[in-house]
């Protein structure tokens, strides 16, 4: 793989200097508690590009949903970032932290973002790490997609693909960015709309009458959701050269979307895991995306206040689903 382009050096500057807020992540119990990992990495051009899993059948109301790789807490003592790495050599297998690399490859954690809130109770911790693949040395090179993320363990993910991340702020996928991408900011990227701007996250809610039919790349909508305007954001990432299948591979396991011409198949990424690359996305890039979104970023502020209602105990129970009716008291504490 190339070194990183201007563009994506400056992306990656922003990310390794962006501080969180405060995180209702530690006060959760660690049943509680979960990780993703969002790991990017250089292609020929030097564009920085996102990887994505597909998981598993097995992996029950996951089946077929596009996802970051992560998962649950081990230990109180757990890091996000152990998490999400343990997870990651789980899926993707890519080495944990304490694992050894093959040459030129390096990780490098570069953020941790707002934790967001899944319906079923569980927080989640989305981590930023950039996959060196350049030793800028020796010129030696490699190619992820080719050495090391096709090691899948066909429990855990039924595929692993990858999508342009600037992508992820557009409302067509376009060209990749290349080195001489312009990145001027869009006049009407900024568009929250009504009482969008709010201090808690999409969680779920069912997104209906897309208003953005574009087609090929993003289509969304907003929800109602304890009594706010929601995002739901959904992306097609075309099924390229760029996928990886466990073999054999089962029919059934991924969730394809057809081009409206019935000709390319495309990954649908949508729910939470969209809205924490679009948020990534947003920080790395510095821009505001070019569709309509929620302006802030994770769930601390819903997170802390369902605590106080006495949800998101230690003890965790197959019925635990946030309601609206649980949503909407939450909403009103001061």
């Amino acid at each position: 793989m190339a070194p990183l382009n201007q563009t994506s050096l400056e992306a990656i500057h922003r990310l390794r200097n962006y501080v969180p807020p405060p995180t209702a992540y530690e006060d959760v119990p660690v049943t509680r508690r979960a990780a993703v990992l969002l790991l990017l990495y250089a292609d020929a051009n030097g564009d920085l590009r996102v990887v994505i899993t597909i998981r598993a059948k097995t992996l029950s109301s996951y089946a077929g949903d596009a996802a970051l790789p992560g998962g649950r807490a081990d230990a109180p003592s757990e890091t996000p970032f152990e998490t999400a790495r343990r997870e990651a050599w789980e899926e993707i297998g890519l080495p944990g932290i304490d694992q050894p690399l093959p040459h030129p490859f390096t990780v490098e954690h570069l953020c941790e973002l707002p934790a967001n809130l899944a319906k079923t109770e569980v927080v989640v911790r989305p981590c930023v790490a950039l996959l060196h693949s350049y030793d800028a040395k020796t010129g030696q090179n490699a190619d992820p997609e080719i050495s090391l993320i096709p090691k899948l363990d066909a429990r855990e993910v039924a595929a692993v693909f990858t999508a342009p991340f600037y992508s992820f702020l557009r409302l067509r996928e376009g060209e990749e960015l290349g080195s001489n991408s312009n990145l001027e900011q869009n006049e009407s990227s900024d568009s929250t709309v009504g009482s969008a701007r709010a201090d808690q996250g999409s969680l779920g809610a069912d997104a209906k009458g897309y208003d953005n039919d574009l087609g090929d790349w993003y289509r969304g909508s907003w929800s109602l959701w304890h009594n706010s305007n929601w995002r739901m954001h959904q992306f097609f990432v075309r099924a390229n050269t760029r996928v990886v299948t466990p073999k054999p591979h089962r029919e059934g396991n991924v969730e394809l979307a057809a081009d409206p011409d019935g000709q390319v198949q495309r990954y649908r990424v949508f729910g939470m895991t969209a809205r924490i690359i679009v948020d990534a996305a947003r920080v790395a890039y510095d821009q505001e995306p070019e569709f309509e979104h929620n302006s802030h970023f994770g769930d601390e502020a819903m997170i802390a206040k369902l605590r106080r209602l006495g949800r998101l105990s230690a003890v965790r129970r197959r019925s635990d689903q946030l309601t609206r009716e649980t949503m909407e008291r939450a909403a009103k504490l001061s």
